[in-house]
């Protein structure tokens, strides 16, 4: 482990063992017929599991577990760093072992475990006996545990990372990862809970809001009951709607006797008038609380969120309760460095974050598979609207895998329909041509599943040259990955495609002429990247026939695929770390300067790096820039109008001579100084910064943050041309997930590691880096038992 304590088998038992006595019953874990949200409820299983290669008899129950370590889930199963990924390390089974204790008073209990997501493939024994195996590796999965018993139960999972599965997006017979433009490095890399159930229990609800633009608005809810004992006698379903803590609305029906099995119960919410629309400005969500009661005994309840809102794509554009939004977002993948996707709630509902509140972002394609829920929770919460899809990229695979297509198309939907945020379903494998039979086929079934939202799929310039919808196909929405521009000529997007609505889903990339957009690249080719994404978004926002564009891509992640260097792709606007690259600063620029105004140098202030000529581009979104050298007054900044008409935001070119002296860059709307930026070229006042994202953490083994370590100038503006190791220490219950050395001439001035706290006692994290020249800094995080008031600012 990182923090290099060693425990006995004995000792980390003891200290492991979940406690199952006081599980809580009642209230459900999301169920197998529905696969919808985990029950908040539920025993988290994020404190220590035994972890290990597989080897034959490690899913017995008598299995000597001495070599095993102990490890906190989300895990992935190989030490990786920030670049240079060898998939070689994790194609492999591996073996992952749980005790959990129960008391004699729940044996006669119903306990299930869930799992959010395992890749890639999982096979779950409890005691030494198999109870369930899954394919795919971004859909939760559920299994009943029958046969647990009073005292220490065993529930071991056989992870199978290996790449020639029927499981999309792998493909059978293939060469291997590196056929596929992203790396998915195996694990039980989402969060995993077990509790129990009752004998009669709500598997999932689906609540669909109707007429949401009239008075008359309403929720049709679709209820799953689901029983392993007879009931002969009726049945009551109730729903209750509240929206910011005041009850809006109630409705019941009764069900009749059930047999052992299951139940499709409908019903319909009314009176609804006054609830608040969902909307990316304001994002008003709605709890709604089902409960099945037998006379006056609640059998179960269940409460998921929605939010009322009517999202179309119109051949004449995108409108969201009845008004035109032009889309305006960026591609996310989810893999982080150190962790492949092991990165706990906090830390994915973070990028949420940035792409809403930093980057400005409308719309977020999940490229190119199911994301994590706490991610498309915080979309909820942020109004930051989705395309998700299904796992594939790129090629089709043989008929089981075609099976394993529609079984994710409805996992996904069944389990995302409540998001309001969700707005198209990608029921096409991107970039791929598949089979007209075969995308009829998953059309239908989103639309069966959620009739409320269109569905679409990402068409290559190989595939999708005619811009035409498949014929036969029942997708709604023409998306199109538009990589039509080349280097030397003027940047272009295709034409939307008259008379259906049309999304740009993919745009710039690295194929625009250059292989990589890094801080260490030359400041040229930096720029290059941000007025690319400027153009293609000022294009697109010239014609209402595009519903917008999703630009490639928010994050630098891990591939092997063409135009990737060292294992990874740079064609982030913000880097692997989730640190800004100077496209960047494009998307910030484009919000609302009432509420943050922007100025951001698109050019480097270093003595170290050559100046800027006449015509250096500077982001903002102020209406006038004055420039000052030295203290001194050095002209206007000249807007780029001419060359960006149709954004809202045009960016600020300098014709004035610049020269090394400190930089002023006041920001006026109208006559209203808002915002100044100071930068320095002197390196003899650099800094080094160690920053945490959070400083308040719950020790529950599944809460992690972020802390960026940077040098920056004397105003804190990265300076990405610093070189120098930084080497970390932590002190504290915690875990450092990251290099204990960083080298900042490789990442650009700047790189990050997350603090991961042990299951445990509260305590206090001091992280120390230590640069070769800047001297030494700290970062102070605390952490306190799961559900204590939290004792600091929970943003620094």
């Amino acid at each position: 482990m990182a923090d290099g304590r060693r425990l006995s088998r004995r000792g980390f038992l003891a200290a492991s063992g979940a406690a199952f006595g006081a599980a809580v019953v009642g209230t459900t874990v999301a169920g197998s017929a529905g696969m919808g949200e985990p029950d908040p409820d539920a025993v988290r299983l994020g404190d220590f599991w035994l972890f290990g290669r597989y080897e034959d008899g490690c899913a017995d129950a008598d299995f000597d577990e001495e070599d095993l370590s102990p490890v906190q889930l989300p895990h992935c199963v190989t030490p990786l760093s920030w670049t240079g990924w060898d998939p070689a390390s994790w194609q492999d089974r591996w073996i992952y072992r749980k005790h959990f204790t129960v008391s004699p008073a729940m044996v006669s209990e119903r306990v299930r475990a869930r799992f959010d997501g395992v890749m890639t493939n999982a096979a779950v024994y409890l005691n030494g006996t198999l109870v369930t195996s899954h394919n795919g590796g971004y859909l939760p999965f559920e299994v009943e545990l029958p046969q647990v018993t009073a005292g220490d139960n065993i529930l071991a999972v056989v992870v199978d990372g290996r790449w020639q599965l029927d499981v999309p997006p792998n493909l059978p017979r293939m060469a291997g990862p590196s056929v596929i433009d992203f790396y998915q490095p195996a694990g039980i890399y989402r969060p995993a809970t077990i509790g129990t159930v009752p004998r009669t229990r709500i598997t999932d609800v689906f609540a669909c809001p109707t007429d949401v633009l009239t008075p008359a608005r309403s929720l049709r809810l679709t209820c799953e009951l689901d029983t392993t004992a007879a009931i002969a006698e009726p049945l009551q379903l109730t729903a209750s709607v509240s929206q910011a803590g005041r009850e809006l609305a109630q409705a019941a029906t009764t069900v009749g006797p059930m047999p052992v099995g299951t139940k499709t119960v409908t019903f319909e919410v009314g009176g609804l008038g006054a609830v608040r629309l969902w909307d990316v400005a304001d994002p008003a969500l709605c709890d709604v609380t089902v409960s099945v009661r037998s006379g006056p005994r609640r059998l179960d309840q269940r409460v998921v969120r929605v939010g009322f809102r009517e999202a179309r794509f119109t051949p004449d554009g995108f409108f969201l309760n009845g008004s035109r939004l032009k889309l305006f977002g960026l591609n996310r993948h989810q893999w982080y460095p150190f962790a492949g996707g092991a990165m706990p709630d906090r830390v994915q509902r973070r990028d949420a974050e940035i792409l809403r509140r930093e980057l400005n972002c409308t719309m977020v394609r999940c490229s190119h598979y199911p994301q994590s829920s706490a991610f498309l929770d915080a979309c909820d919460e942020l109004g930051l609207l989705v395309w998700e899809e299904i796992p594939g990229w790129g090629r089709v695979g043989d008929a089981a895998w075609q099976q394993q297509n529609l079984r994710d198309v409805s996992a996904m939907v069944i389990r995302d329909r409540n998001h309001p945020s969700v707005v198209v379903w990608g029921t096409r494998v991107n970039e791929a041509a598949g089979t007209t039979e075969m995308y009829l086929k998953t059309g239908r079934l989103a639309k069966q599943l959620d009739p409320s939202r269109p569905t679409s799929g990402a068409l290559a310039s190989t595939t999708g040259a005619r811009l035409a919808l498949p014929p036969g196909t029942d997708e709604q929405v023409l998306a199109y990955n538009d990589y039509t521009a080349h280097r030397g000529a003027p940047f272009q997007l295709k034409a939307p495609r008259p008379g259906v609505p049309y999304l740009v889903t993919e745009s710039i990339g690295t194929l625009a002429g250059v292989r990589a957009y890094r801080r260490t690249d030359p400041n040229a080719t930096q720029q290059l990247q941000a007025e690319l994404h400027a153009k293609a978004h000022d294009l697109a926002a010239a014609d209402d026939h595009y519903s917008g564009l999703l630009a490639w891509c928010a994050f630098d992640y891990p591939s092997g695929w063409q135009r990737s260097l060292g294992g990874s792709k740079f064609a982030g606007v913000s880097d692997i770390f989730r640190i800004p690259k100077p496209a960047a600063a494009f998307y910030a620029s484009q919000g609302d300067p009432r509420v943050r105004a922007v100025v951001e140098a698109g050019f480097a202030w270093d003595d170290g790096v050559p100046l800027p000529g006449p015509g250096a581009t500077i982001w903002s979104n102020c209406d006038r820039l004055e420039l000052f050298l030295g203290g001194r007054h050095a002209g206007t900044a000249r807007s780029r109008r001419a060359d960006f008409p149709h954004l809202a935001h045009p960016p600020f070119a300098v014709d004035v001579p610049l020269t090394r002296a400190e930089l002023r860059i006041d920001g006026y709307l109208g006559d209203r100084l808002v915002v100044t930026r100071r930068y320095s070229g002197d390196r003899s006042r650099d800094a080094l910064s160690c920053v945490p994202d959070d400083t308040d953490l719950q020790a529950d083994g599944a809460d992690a943050t972020r802390v960026v370590v940077a040098v920056t100038d004397r105003y804190g503006t990265l300076r990405a041309s610093a070189g120098g190791k930084v080497t970390l220490a932590l002190t504290g219950p915690a875990e450092l997930v990251g290099d204990t050395t960083l080298d900042l001439a490789a990442t650009g001035g700047a790189a990050a590691v997350w603090l991961r706290p042990f299951a445990g006692p509260a305590g206090t994290l001091t992280l120390t880096a230590r640069h070769d020249t800047l001297g030494t800094t700290t970062a102070t995080v605390t952490t306190r038992a799961p559900g204590a008031a939290p004792t600091a600012a929970t943003r620094p």
